[in-house]
């Protein structure tokens, strides 16, 4: 017996060095989760008592915890505890600032009267606020009769854990203030649907507030600004936002269909108007209604499209190809580009009238290089995406990954971004690394640049062409417009050089 009981007095003791070691550590923490989900366990099991709940909060939340955990409740009871359950106890150690101790709250005069001691058979009971003036949280151990929670052991504990809690809590608040206040989104955040929204950034929150400002008019809008910006997540914030939110949001890419079939994906057609229209198709305007019908990449839309399109636009009514029955639409149109449309309409590829008709409330996306400060932000994001979709170990990114990341030049903006996240997260999680390293960011393939001396300087130069364009197209996912885009050159050049070059699309 005497064997065993040191034994356990042992083990307690070394319970009790865990903690004290882990509130040691407790000042390098960003964060009070991670401490807590490890430490609220522990102290249960060193103070003996059975359950344990511990909640932080502030002024601007003073009647909801900002956080809370709970160890050894069901999630009932914890909705008991958070309710009214032991809001006496708690409420008292609160108002007087000091550990409340019970070895019994049924048997106690203090708490014995009321209703919820009784419905939960409330026993031992520890309750200790966690800082001062006012407090910032409380911690509450339970237990049985006689075990122990009760003692001054287990109370100088309790008052030593939220000791040392205090200051963190104080730290994280304060810092929280401070990013609520620097983010010029936040006040968005409150009167937008902005959930898939990444990022803080003064320029973003400029278009997230013309955004606000277009999306309960019943008015189209022009969408500028590079390829890989956004425009298509700025389309459906515009949607979301919008008195049509409940309704269908289409969306159409111009440049991703052969110009002969764009009239008839777009308007629709009847049977037999062209040698593809075995049936009746029913074209985008036409699903799109009583939505919104969002056009990409509008400046590759055929002259006669653009012709119905600017009908659509002033009368509601359009025939479908082929028909010569005229349909009503009740639709709005958000068109994007990536092109100069004022420059297209010069050359006249672009009719002017309908540039006009689209230019009347027009957003433009700010590049990523306008947006730095959102790029740690969007690239943790992309990080966990990239791990959940190939289910790999979540990652983390390195400060010096992130620097990295920042000082990089993204031409092609977001998505660049994303598929070289994607790319990093796939090289550095076989290798156990638990983060992503500016290694894994920007690996080079000394094969690739493995170049012969004898080489000529027009061979060199082919073989270079040939990389370049073969790399612009992986990254656009083989896209030949924005790829012509990036490159700068005509789209009948790229062609060309992907049948001279002799490229091929590798599929999965």
């Amino acid at each position: 017996m005497a064997e065993a009981a040191q034994s356990t007095e042992i083990a307690r003791l070394q319970r009790e060095r865990v903690l004290l070691l882990r509130l040691l550590d407790l000042g390098r923490q960003a964060e009070p989760e991670p401490f807590l989900c490890d430490a609220l366990p522990l102290l249960v099991e060193v103070s003996g008592a059975r359950q344990g709940y511990l909640e932080l909060y502030d002024e601007e939340s003073s009647t909801e915890p900002r956080w809370w955990i709970a160890h050894g409740f069901s999630a009932e009871e914890v909705e008991r505890v958070r309710a009214n359950i032991s809001r006496g106890i708690i409420a008292e150690a609160l108002a007087s600032g000091e550990v409340i101790t019970t070895p019994s709250a049924l048997l106690d005069p203090r708490f014995s009267s009321r209703e919820s001691v009784h419905a939960a058979h409330i026993e031992a009971v520890l309750c200790a606020p966690i800082g001062a003036d006012p407090p910032r949280g409380v911690l509450y151990l339970q237990g049985a009769a006689g075990c122990g929670v009760a003692g001054e052991e287990d109370r100088a504990r309790a008052e030593l854990f939220a000791f040392h809690l205090a200051p963190l809590v104080d730290r994280l608040l304060e810092r929280r203030r401070t990013e609520e206040v620097s983010d010029p989104t936040r006040s968005l955040r409150a009167s937008l649907h902005l959930e898939s929204v990444i990022g803080r950034s003064p320029a973003l929150a400029a278009v997230l507030r013309q955004a606000a400002l277009v999306a309960p008019l019943d008015v189209g809008v022009l969408l500028t600004g590079e390829s890989g910006t956004g425009k298509s997540q700025l389309a459906r914030i515009i949607h979301d936002n919008s008195p049509r939110a409940g309704q269908p949001f289409v969306h159409l890419n111009c440049a991703a269909l052969p110009e002969a079939l764009l009239e008839s994906e777009l308007f629709g057609a009847v049977q037999g108007a062209h040698s593809t229209a075995t049936r009746r198709i029913e074209g985008k305007v036409s699903a799109a209604e009583r939505g919104t019908l969002f056009l990409d990449e509008i400046g590759e839309l055929p002259s006669g499209a653009q012709t119905k399109l600017l009908e659509l636009l002033q009368s509601k009514q359009y025939y479908p190809l082929g028909s010569s029955k005229l349909e009503h639409a009740d639709v709005r149109l958000i068109a994007a580009t990536n092109t100069d449309l004022r420059q297209a309409v010069g050359a006249r590829r672009f009719r002017e009238d309908l540039y006009y008709r689209l230019q009347v409330l027009p957003i433009r996306m700010p590049s990523l290089a306008e947006r730095r400060e959102d790029i740690a932000e969007l690239a943790l994001s992309f990080c966990h995406r990239a791990s959940e979709r190939h289910r790999l170990p979540r990652l983390g990114i390195s400060r010096n990954a992130i620097r990295a990341l920042e000082a990089a030049e993204w031409p092609g903006n977001i998505r660049e971004l994303e598929n070289a996240i994607e790319a990093a997260t796939i090289r550095a999680a076989p290798s156990g690394s638990k983060q992503i390293e500016c290694g894994h960011l920007f690996e080079t393939d000394a094969a690739k640049e493995n170049v012969a001396e004898t080489q000529t300087f027009q061979e060199a130069t082919r073989q270079f062409q040939a990389r370049l364009l073969r790399d612009t197209l992986e990254d656009t996912g083989w896209n030949v417009i924005e790829t012509a885009h990036r490159l700068d050159l005509a789209r009948s050049h790229v062609y060309n050089l992907i049948r001279a070059f002799g490229l091929e699309r590798q599929r999965a």
